[in-house]
């Protein structure tokens, strides 16, 4: 059997009309620039329908196992747009080989990098705060069945900011020293498993509950810094407003998620089960982020050229920071406005957060199942408001206002906002006014992730992980003494002293950012 008898034997339908030459004797005839009879003949014994004649170029192989036979290639082009259709699989997959590929892309392939580390920041925070809002909720039947006091009560949720407060500066340093990814990725599963551990430490005692609690801290304190610096490196300035505001409104629909499944778990399964389920989901969240993340993305190898390009091209060097000039950084007057408006800052927000449940509750006359649902408003109306205000501070940054002008404008209504609608909970007279005050309360508060929040990058770009944690340290003390103080004030006073305390730190805030803060870089 010849070389091409051997070849078209392949195919049931070939029937040659009469006898194939010896490739020996005709190699020449048949493999030339002009297509000859046998090669016809392979043609229709294959049944190969030729379309169009050939655009690209493609070549013909045939092999045989007689050794004086050598196989020649035979090229053939043309000028017409399709390329011949196979039919048979076979013959495919044996004698043709095309030298061009259309290369296509998958859609999430095309989609920004740097978005990507933005969503997966996001959901981390969302994360953050279903596992922090929880206690929120679950406080109540818990201080029924373990008869907790409102001091108790206050220190339980206070405890959380213990190891929070540990963490801040740590947090920073570390993930300016070595990246964010590492950082950002060992709080989310501490936090997890100290989060799942805490129905077993409340049923061991009041001690181990707050040990927890403080471990819990430990975890959610670092991340803040890590994600702050590892979008300081991903997302150029003309996205930060929006990157940040996106970031952080994970947190208020962490809350919303907490506040409206924390009820019905309660109710369908116990109080427990809200630990247990929303702790589980780090670890889901941690697969993902080992996969897709990278810490810069001179680190990231799957990052595009042109991506990796315009991400450079709007940011400073950020090598990993090897000593902290502490007396320059703690000698410029905007990082003490960052450090005193973060403190004033959270003190209200911190309250509002872990405190509301109850207000609902003893206010307001909400029970359980209601005040976890009427939790959720404010919550989702400072997620849909902080990304309104990125938006108009990224606008108007681009419209040529300055960064320092941008800056004072959001934070000044992320601070008269809420001041202004707290004052009117003492003169409302109805349960739905006094959400709706809530609601508006929140929704202007988060106008600061536009304001105090977005300047760490601007002032130092690569002392933003450190600097952030310097802040929440301030932002973190507000914490742990707004929500103790809370239950002192309301053990000897009334609701409306708890507002007044809120609305003249945010007063002194408002004061101190329009004096001393700047949009300007100060630290290289």
């Amino acid at each position: 059997m010849n070389a091409i008898e051997f070849l078209c034997s392949f195919s049931p339908h070939f029937r040659p009309h009469r006898a194939l030459p010896e490739p020996s004797l005709h190699r020449r005839k048949c493999f030339s620039s002009e297509p000859r009879p046998c090669l016809k003949e392979l043609a229709r014994g294959f049944r190969v329908p030729l379309e169009d004649r050939l655009r690209q170029r493609y070549v013909f192989r045939v092999r045989a196992r007689n050794p004086r036979v050598k196989s020649e290639p035979y090229d053939r082009s043309a000028d017409v747009r399709e390329s011949v259709k196979f039919k048979n699989a076979a013959l495919k997959d044996a004698v043709l080989s095309s030298s061009e590929e259309e290369v296509r892309v998958a859609w999430w392939e095309e989609f920004p990098k740097r978005w990507v580390i933005v969503v997966l920041c996001f959901s981390a925070f969302l994360l953050c705060n279903m596992d922090r809002v929880n206690m929120s909720i679950a406080i109540l039947p818990m201080s029924a069945e373990f008869n907790w006091n409102p001091t108790t009560v206050g220190l339980i949720q206070s405890s959380f900011f213990w190891g929070y407060l540990l963490t801040q500066i740590a947090g920073g340093i570390w993930a300016d020293t070595f990246g964010g990814k590492a950082v950002l990725g060992f709080g989310v599963v501490w936090w997890s498993i100290a989060t799942a551990l805490t129905p077993i430490a409340a049923k061991v005692g009041l001690p181990f509950l707050l040990v927890v609690r403080a471990f819990m801290g430990i975890g959610e304190g670092v991340a803040m810094p890590a994600m702050n610096n590892i979008l300081s490196k991903w997302v150029p300035l003309s996205e930060r407003s929006r990157s940040l505001a996106l970031v952080y409104s994970g947190m208020y629909l962490g809350s919303v998620t907490g506040f409206a499944f924390s009820p019905f778990l309660i109710h369908q399964f116990g109080w427990p089960s809200v630990f247990y389920s929303f702790g589980s989901l780090g670890t889901v969240w941690f697969t993902i982020w080992l996969n897709k993340a990278y810490s810069s993305p001179l680190e990231d190898p799957q990052l595009r050229p042109e991506e990796k390009k315009l991400i450079l091209a709007n940011s400073v060097s950020k090598e990993p920071i090897k000593t902290i000039p502490w007396g320059l950084i703690l000698s410029k007057p905007p990082v003490w406005a960052l450090i005193v408006s973060h403190f004033c800052h959270n003190w209200g927000t911190f309250i509002l957060l872990t405190w509301m449940p109850t207000y609902y509750n003893q206010v307001l006359k909400f029970n359980l199942t209601e005040s976890g649902l009427i939790c959720v408003l404010p919550w989702l109306t400072m997620a849909f408001s902080a990304n309104l205000g990125g938006w108009i501070a990224d606008t108007l940054i681009s419209r040529g206002l300055s960064v320092t002008t941008v800056r004072k404008i959001m934070q000044t209504v992320g601070f008269l906002g809420p001041a202004f609608f707290l004052t009117q909970l003492s003169h409302v007279d109805s349960p739905a006014m006094a959400v709706l005050c809530m609601a508006c309360s929140q929704g202007t508060d988060a106008f600061s992730q536009s304001g105090l929040y977005s300047n760490h990058q601007d002032i130092a770009p690569r002392y933003s992980g450190l600097l952030l944690g310097l802040s929440n340290t301030a932002g973190v003390l507000a914490g742990v003494l707004g929500t103790a103080a809370t239950g002192y004030i309301l053990q000897h006073g009334s609701w409306d002293n708890v507002f007044e305390v809120s609305v003249g730190l945010y007063l002194v805030g408002t004061v101190v950012w329009n004096l001393f803060s700047t949009g300007e870089k100060i630290l290289d």
